[in-house]
């Protein structure tokens, strides 16, 4: 009888460390003893109580934070977690202050907190304009279900855009978020942003521009036009669109000007310049009409 083999990868799976076979980070601090808690024990209260200790001794404070946000998030404390981030951040690194805001803008998604989402968008808008964003560099580092990309400071500003837009949509905000839009589109047009901003169109009864960027979609003039859930997207809202007339003539916001290219003004602002960016002078005679 042949004694059992096994194979090279239990093998070597054997011989590692028991913080390497499960993702903790080596030592017996605060931290490590939390990471133990959250993610072999599954002992999410105890790992908040750590997480604590963690911040509180300046043990991995970076880390401590964010993870303890995050659980908070899973077991419902949505508010606590904002709390913490807000009171404790300034013990962080400014390298975890964008990781933060990502986890920020998370937690007010959770609990449905829009002017709060809308504040931070502009903030980091702020920062692009002044220079300040990805640590000066024109390109940074980003991760996606494991895979390391580049994304560009144009790319970023979009996205946030998108986001911004979104947040506007989610306060029937129409005017406002398609001017968003419009701005995102301009600068890195891609074909989720194109449904919103047709999505917009829509909801301000302006079927027949709904219809021409719908259809842009499905004739693949932006990037992610081939993706089939943004085909789809541009499928069902032009089914929304079907029963109206499309040639008639609206009033359109398009042709309110998008002057003063918002990367040129990056360049040549200061960390001192006060002026306010140009999408927000753009957007505020929408955010005053709502207000009144």
């Amino acid at each position: 009888m042949q004694g059992s083999t096994k194979s090279p990868k239990k093998a070597a799976q054997k011989q590692e460390p028991y913080h390497v076979i499960h993702k903790l980070p080596p030592g017996d601090t605060p931290y490590v003893r939390a990471k133990h808690l959250q993610l072999v024990e599954k002992d999410p209260e105890a790992a908040i109580a750590l997480f604590w200790k963690a911040i509180n001794v300046g043990d991995r404070v970076d880390s401590a934070l964010k993870d303890m946000a995050v659980v908070m998030k899973q077991q419902n404390r949505v508010e606590e977690a904002i709390e913490a981030i807000k009171s404790f951040r300034d013990r962080c690194s400014k390298q975890a202050q964008e990781s933060l805001d990502n986890v920020l803008m998370d937690l007010y998604k959770k609990c449905g907190k829009l002017e709060e989402q809308i504040e931070l968008l502009e903030q980091k808008l702020r920062m692009i304009y002044q220079g300040e964003a990805f640590n000066r560099k024109p390109t940074k580092t980003a991760r996606s279900h494991g895979r390391k990309f580049q994304v560009t400071i144009q790319q970023e500003t979009s996205r946030i855009l998108g986001n911004l837009g979104w947040a506007y949509m989610q306060q029937t905000n129409y005017a406002t978020a398609e001017m968003v839009y419009r701005k995102a589109q301009t600068i890195d047009p891609d074909a989720n942003k194109a449904c919103n901003l047709g999505l917009c169109l829509i909801k301000q009864a302006r079927y027949g521009e709904a219809r021409s960027v719908l259809e842009d979609v499905l004739h693949g003039k932006f990037c992610g036009s081939n993706d089939p859930k943004s085909r789809n997207r541009a499928h069902e809202l032009l089914e929304e669109v079907e029963p109206w007339q499309s040639d008639a003539v609206f009033p359109s916001t398009s042709e309110i000007s998008l002057e003063d290219c918002f990367f040129e003004l990056m360049k040549q602002s200061s960390p001192h310049r006060t002026r306010r960016l140009p999408i927000f002078e753009e957007i505020s005679p929408f955010r005053d009409q709502l207000a009144c």
